[in-house]
């Protein structure tokens, strides 16, 4: 791109609900990769939203005797709430009902039409309410039935607007395969390769009117409304500095809307002419303790419930710890309990707890003489290189990980040295022990910034009052490895109170 930003987006959210577990990972998954470019000074925007138009939206709010309108205001204010609760760093919260997205959508609808690309044509086809999409009949479980809302799609004939998706088929493919828009994991690209291999068929791009009544007008034929493609797609370009941000560097999806993002959205793009987002990053579904999250089991997890029972920074560390970045994961209330008692209180917890409790015994909680090092500062240092190495990989599990290992191998060294044995017979190798653990624990502390941003900043205000997270930079990493003899140190509650 040339120049300093970072640009990442998440898919917007269909209006129609409240929010679950899954939109909840996919928010975080991008506020990690948006704190961890701010901490290297990279300006950086974090776009997410909701996806508000449609047949399935008009539907319910008839049901519910609302508006269109109010139904969407309703259900955006719940995903709002979600990403204050979850401390989500998004820069913008994009609405596809807002007037700016709305004015740039028939712009964007302009585009494709100066390029020759739309056109008017009959339409029969399989089609469910439930993902707002046609489908083959090929691409149905027997019975024409969604394979994701199991319910029978309805045939419909009428006239809509088409995109010329076939003319663009060729060049996707390439632009795939050779990495210029790069989809992760390996898998997934193999997947969208192995779709391109076949017959790409023109997309409808609009319905009736009469049919849909909630969305964006086509410009030039009130008759006609914008489908879901070029109104929810456009998002990622109606309300960001297109010159100073685009193309996107990152684009987080769930694997049930690759095509659309790895084919329709690039066909999109380049018939308007825009470049291309460097990565699409796909994560999977998250199962309820083994099964499908559904309504009728009563297993749907709802993400404010964790963060009013254990706090937000557990339900973060659940999610970005236990959840595979790139595949599919279970949430299970028996593995939530045993990730915040065994790694959260006690890893963690306890690690900061009993070091600052014996440094306040033996050194009057004050930062004693440094020693050698026993190697930690080489570890610390490997640490803080492979967490690097990891989320630029976006591998954000694997970085997570890291941070947990440093914390394994501190209470290792605390088992190992005995401080309350040095304590009697070698001062000078308690001092040593002592300070290696702070400056351990102070890195903990950093490294946790980006994923455990509250935990950080009480971590940290132990070293000092002037931390704030947000304003910490990775930049020069050697500034971490040294404390100040002598001073003061703060004191800091039971991080992660052990439950039951």
């Amino acid at each position: 791109m040339g120049k300093n930003t970072f640009y990442v987006t998440t898919s917007i959210v269909y209006a129609n609900s409240t929010p679950h577990i899954g939109f909840a990972m996919e928010i975080l998954q991008a506020d990690i990769l948006a704190r961890f470019h701010r901490a290297l000074g990279v300006e950086t925007f974090y776009l997410t939203g909701t996806d508000e138009h449609g047949l399935k939206i008009a539907q319910m709010a008839e049901e519910k005797k609302m508006t269109p309108q109010e139904l969407v205001d309703q259900n955006a204010q719940e995903f709002k709430r979600l990403n204050k609760e979850l401390n989500i760093s998004n820069d913008y919260f994009v609405r596809t009902t807002d007037k700016n997205h709305e004015e740039y959508a028939q712009i964007m609808w302009q585009k494709l039409v100066d390029a020759g690309d739309i056109y008017k044509a009959e339409y029969q086809g399989l089609y469910c309410i439930g993902c707002e999409r046609y489908y083959l009949e090929k691409e149905l479980l027997p019975g024409c039935i969604c394979p994701y809302h199991k319910k029978e799609a309805i045939s419909i004939k009428e006239e809509n607007y088409f995109f010329r998706l076939s003319k663009y088929a060729d060049t996707i493919r390439e632009k795939i395969k050779n990495d210029q828009v790069k989809i992760l994991p390996e898998s997934r690209k193999n997947e969208i390769l192995s779709f391109l291999e076949e017959e790409v068929h023109d997309i409808s791009f609009s319905r009736p009117r009469e049919s849909v009544k909630w969305g964006i007008e086509i410009p030039n034929d009130p008759s006609q409304l914008m489908y879901v493609w070029c109104d929810a797609l456009t998002n990622y370009l109606s309300v960001v500095d297109r010159d100073k941000f685009w193309p996107a560097d990152v684009q987080i999806i769930g694997k049930d809307i690759l095509r659309f993002h790895a084919v329709y959205w690039i066909g999109m793009l380049l018939s308007a002419g825009f470049e291309l987002p460097k990565i699409i990053m796909v994560h999977g579904f998250i199962t309820s303790e083994g099964e499908k999250m559904s309504k009728s089991l009563g297993n749907v997890k709802n993400p404010f419930d964790f963060i009013e029972r254990y706090g937000r920074d557990a339900l973060r560390y659940y999610l970005l710890r236990e959840i595979p970045t790139f595949g599919d994961g279970d949430f299970s209330q028996e593995r939530f309990d045993i990730l915040y008692n065994e790694e959260l209180a006690n890893t963690f917890g306890n690690l900061v707890s009993r070091v600052l409790a014996m440094n306040k015994k033996y050194f009057d909680q004050k930062i004693p003489k440094k020693g050698s090092d026993d190697g930690f500062n080489k570890i610390i240092e490997g640490k803080w290189k492979f967490l690097r190495e990891n989320l630029e990989n976006l591998n954000i599990k694997k970085a997570i990980e890291e941070i947990l290992n440093l914390g394994y191998q501190a209470n290792k060294y605390v088992d190992d040295q005995k401080p309350w044995v040095l304590a009697k017979e070698d001062t000078e190798k308690l001092s040593q022990v002592i300070y290696n653990l702070l400056l351990i624990i102070k890195n903990v502390g950093l490294m946790l910034g980006i994923f455990l941003p509250d935990t950080a900043e009480k971590i940290l205000k132990v070293f000092g009052s002037g931390f704030e997270i947000k304003s910490l930079s990775w930049k020069d990493i050697s500034s971490f490895l040294n404390l100040e003899e002598g001073e003061l140190l703060g004191e800091v509650g039971i991080l992660f109170p052990k439950v039951e």
